[in-house]
């Protein structure tokens, strides 16, 4: 299950470090250049997105390789990561892959005990 939850991070740390990276830039360059009314338009919370942007992805990329050795750590990680991108860019075609797979990480990764200690992350 930590495998599981490492692999999905990864996966779900990197779609979300692309769509942090056009994010970003978009923002950037409608700062830069200005608005075409009706084409590209700013997005109504600037400062959310680029910070969405920047500390989604790192969370989720941390979270996912402490999966393996601290679970719990890990777990939480990478559902501050999925909250992160969710409030950050909402529910799209491009976000939600990177939502889902750093959702089911963290859950995972929550679930997920050695079974050959004879204590639990908990």
């Amino acid at each position: 299950m930590r495998n599981a939850a490492l692999t999905l991070g990864m996966i779900g740390g990197l779609m979300g470090l692309i769509v942090g990276f056009l994010s970003f830039g978009y923002t950037t360059f409608i700062e830069q250049y200005g608005e075409i009314e009706g084409l590209f338009e700013q997005v109504g919370n600037v400062e959310l997105l680029r910070t969405a942007a920047l500390l989604s992805p790192i969370l989720a990329l941390a979270g996912a390789g402490m999966a393996k050795a601290r679970a719990l750590w890990g777990g939480v990680l990478l559902l501050l990561a999925c909250l992160g991108m969710y409030l950050g860019f909402g529910i799209t075609f491009f976000t939600l892959f990177p939502i889902a797979f750093c959702g089911a990480a963290g859950v995972i990764a929550l679930a997920a005990g050695k079974p050959d200690e004879p204590k639990a992350h908990f």
